[in-house]
């Protein structure tokens, strides 16, 4: 079938509205306008960055211990001989078929990050509650070389506010992205997260900061790169789009 001629084709139910089309003139003089709006932005950014770098630590003051390859092992040793650590606390709670969307997509963008971050004196590492044969068995169903440790029988996940106990859900809201936040329609005891740690030269460890939520997005290149495409992250619900990467359709 031949399609119809350019000027007669309607956006089907549920497209984009089409955008003006207008001349290169006219499409670089709003270009350099929204410009000016992202150098606002990344300015506002590198203020952030400034800030972030300027918060106050707090020494780690209990122990966690982690089930990892290489056996039993505790925070510091997470470290793997560098002085900066970054957790990700990925949604894998024990006896779950699989892990979050949403986590795996952040976990698909950090396999190419850890040589840089290695050789910047980072170390990256995710941890869950769940037993360590479970994260082994999700880690091989998804390709990933980055380290991944348990931290089942840890109070670890509970005091970063990332899991919740069945006292906690009972009321309704826990303590997450620091203030008490409603569990929703989809309730779940366990929620993303990012830490980061330093380790002094006598192996004190101080936390340095968390994130949470959407302070997750920035990690995740795939979304920074959607933002750019036409239609930008196209979604109804935030990242209703998400699949496990081996769950999208061969199409």
């Amino acid at each position: 079938m031949q399609p119809k001629a350019a000027e007669s084709v309607q956006p089907h139910e549920g497209e984009f509205m089409q955008h003006k089309v207008v001349s290169r003139e006219e499409w670089l003089a709003a270009r350099r306008a929204l410009l000016a709006e992202e150098k606002a932005m990344t300015r506002m950014r590198d203020k952030l960055n400034a800030a972030r770098l300027a918060l106050p630590w707090v020494k780690v003051e209990r122990e966690y211990l982690f089930d990892t390859p290489s056996g039993r092992r505790g925070l510091a040793d997470l470290f793997g001989g560098r002085s900066q650590l970054i957790v990700y606390h990925f949604m894998l709670g024990p006896g779950w078929k699989a892990g979050c969307k949403g986590c795996s997509l952040v976990s698909d963008h950090f396999d190419g990050a850890l040589p840089h971050l290695e050789h910047h004196d980072v170390s990256l590492v995710g941890v869950s509650r769940a037993p360590l044969a479970e994260i082994e068995a999700y880690k091989a169903r998804m390709g990933w070389r980055f380290p991944w440790v348990s931290s089942s029988g840890s109070e670890f996940n509970f005091d970063f506010r990332v899991s919740f106990t069945p006292e906690q859900m009972a009321k309704g809201e826990v303590d997450y992205n620091f203030t008490a936040t409603r569990l929703g329609d989809h309730p779940s005891e366990e929620r993303p997260g990012l830490s980061a740690f330093y380790k002094d030269a006598d192996g004190t460890v101080f936390h340095t900061y968390s994130t949470y939520t959407r302070g997750l997005e920035e990690m995740v290149g795939c979304l920074m790169l959607l933002d750019r495409a036409p239609k930008g992250r196209n979604e109804t619900t935030t990242m209703d789009f998400v699949r496990r990467h081996d769950e999208y359709d061969a199409a």
